[in-house]
């Protein structure tokens, strides 16, 4: 970070990266460098902790300027490059793709969001810190109910909270209003991902299911098995299970269960009332 060195220190690199040599004090000896100087800075206006004297700025070949992933692609990338393994062979971590694109798509919100700092800016580390806890509440539930693979749910997003409000800079200053802030992109990450994999019009037979009285359950807590359970009693939940590709994978099946009862409820076909710690899905 060239702007964390003080502005005498700069002096001394203008030198080396002009005449490349470096002079030793108090001697007539110059020593020939073959050296190519790469540094890193953040915007001027993002932090108070220095800046780049004019003359050494000048003295540089190239300037990148560095950007935030284009795409979720890129992101999801990234995070998975970057994030912290903690997972053992006695759990195997399953992620479907679609809760990948969720974390993705709520970091993604915050950057667009008035209500974050844009000037402070939304780095992916939220994504990172966001996965990591995701995949932990998972690791967690697999551990506590003997289940052999480690599957995150829509049910494990309210854990990436705490996580991810240590990454933004808030605008506003209301007592528990990040929390409100961050529950809203999480919702609308979910909504944006429902409808790119799922059509509402292939699951009318779901929601036609709940409106003659039919109900479900679901928590973070609630064992995998549960979850095919459900799925056999309901044909048309089997069918839109189906177009998960959740096969016969009791994890994979949970996931695409609560995937598609959230999408169903944030596109109000569905009502949902939370009930200690669960969730309950009705027509």
């Amino acid at each position: 970070e060239l702007p964390d060195l003080v502005e005498r220190i700069q002096v001394g690199l203008l030198n080396i990266m002009e005449e490349r040599d470096v002079q030793i004090r108090g001697y007539r000896i110059r020593l020939p460098l073959d050296v190519l100087v790469v540094a890193s800075a953040n915007p001027e206006d993002y932090t108070n902790r220095g800046r780049i004297i004019t003359p050494l700025k000048d003295r540089y070949g190239a300037q990148i300027r560095t950007h935030y992933p284009r795409n979720a692609e890129y992101e999801i990338a990234i995070v998975e490059q970057e994030r912290t393994p903690f997972e053992g062979d006695d759990h195997p971590l399953k992620v479907p793709p679609y809760m990948k694109e969720v974390v993705a798509e709520v970091t993604r919100l915050a950057r667009r969001s008035p209500d974050v700092n844009q000037r402070s800016g939304v780095s992916v580390r939220a994504s990172i810190a966001g996965y990591e806890s995701l995949l932990a509440n998972a690791y967690r539930r697999a551990i506590r109910l003997g289940e052999k693979e480690s599957v995150p749910r829509i049910s494990d997003l309210p854990y990436i909270i705490p996580s991810i409000s240590g990454k933004l800079e808030f605008e506003t200053v209301e007592e528990g209003r990040e929390e409100q802030i961050i529950e809203k992109f999480i919702q609308g990450a979910v909504a944006a991902v429902f409808n790119r994999y799922l059509s509402l019009s292939d699951l009318e037979p779901v929601v036609a299911s709940f409106k003659e009285g039919f109900a479900l359950e679901v928590a973070d807590t609630m064992p995998s098995a549960e979850y095919v359970r459900m799925v056999k009693q309901v044909e048309s939940l089997r069918e839109a299970v189906a177009m998960l590709e959740a096969g016969r994978n009791p994890g994979l099946v949970a996931a695409a269960v609560e995937f598609v009862l959230e999408g169903l409820h944030l596109n109000r076909r569905l009502n949902k009332d939370k009930i200690a710690g669960r969730a309950r899905y009705r027509g």
